[in-house]
C-alpha cells in the first residue's frame, strides 16, 4: 500500500473574489451526496401581505442568494470544527459571547 504524503495546499484567491459577499443569513440543506449552503442577503425591507390561501397576514422578506457553496458530507465535520474554533478566537479577541439561544 502506498504511503500517503502530507498535503500542503496552494490556494489561489482570484482578485474578483477577494472582497467576498455580505450575507444576512445562511440556509443549509443536503442531498445524500452533498451539503449545500446558500448565503442570503436581504434585498429590500420586509412588506406586509396577506397569504392568498389562508388569509393570514405575513411579512414577506425579499432576499437573494449571493453565494451557493456545495461540499461533500465528509467536509461538514471539518467545517463545523473550523467554525467553532474561529468563534472561540473571536470571543477571546472581542470579549463578546455569541447568543446561546441560537
Amino acid at each position: 500500500m502506498a504511503e500517503e504524503l502530507p498535503r500542503q495546499f496552494e490556494i489561489d484567491l482570484p482578485p474578483e473574489v477577494i472582497a467576498g459577499h455580505y450575507a444576512d443569513f445562511a440556509n443549509v440543506w443536503h442531498t445524500p451526496n452533498v451539503f449545500v449552503m446558500d448565503f442570503v442577503a436581504l434585498a429590500q425591507p420586509p412588506r406586509e401581505e396577506t397569504h392568498p390561501d389562508t388569509g393570514e397576514r405575513i411579512a414577506v422578506v425579499p432576499a437573494r442568494v449571493v453565494s451557493r457553496i456545495r461540499i461533500p458530507p465528509e467536509q461538514v465535520f471539518e467545517l463545523a470544527k473550523a467554525l467553532t474554533q474561529q468563534l472561540e478566537f473571536w470571543e477571546q479577541e472581542t470579549g463578546r459571547r455569541s447568543d446561546p439561544t441560537l
